[in-house]
């Protein structure tokens, strides 16, 4: 997997130290899973309670998110190409907003992940995904009369 991040950080705020202290936890997280290619160096970074959110109304445990981002690194999406376009932290959240291209010439995907930090480690996190060629018809509802 490749990735290249853009640096769109914005400093401040009387929790400056702890937010840039969780933007760099879910930074290291990311730069080790890129390196290794594997999901040992995440483990430890998950606490024993974390959740996993899917729009869909499904959650998975630590165990079951990283079993299932193992497989999805070395089958399908192995070679997959990411683009961090922002990295924003607030307090106790960090926000991963990103583009990632799918190997052959896969379609390019738009993710939003929201990861909430506790304790030094990540807790929580909730995931969207959209195609990017999917933008426009799912905007319909929007632009409704």
């Amino acid at each position: 997997m490749k990735c290249h991040f853009i640096d769109n950080s914005r400093g401040g705020g009387k929790t400056a130290s702890m937010t840039n202290d969780n933007k760099g936890i879910i930074q290291r997280a990311l730069a080790e899973l890129i390196e290794t290619g594997g999901v040992e160096t995440l483990e430890p970074l998950l606490s024993d309670g974390f959740v996993h959110h899917r729009p869909d109304a499904t959650s998975s445990t630590k165990a079951e998110w990283l079993a299932a981002v193992q497989t999805t690194l070395t089958g399908p999406l192995a070679g997959m190409e990411v683009e961090v376009r922002h990295l924003l932290a607030d307090d106790d959240h960090v926000v991963l907003h990103s583009r990632r291209r799918l190997p052959g010439g896969g379609p390019e995907i738009a993710v939003v992940d929201i990861w909430r930090i506790e304790d030094g480690l990540v807790a929580e996190c909730w995931e969207t995904i959209e195609p990017v060629a999917h933008a426009a018809a799912n905007l319909e509802w929007w632009n409704r009369s």
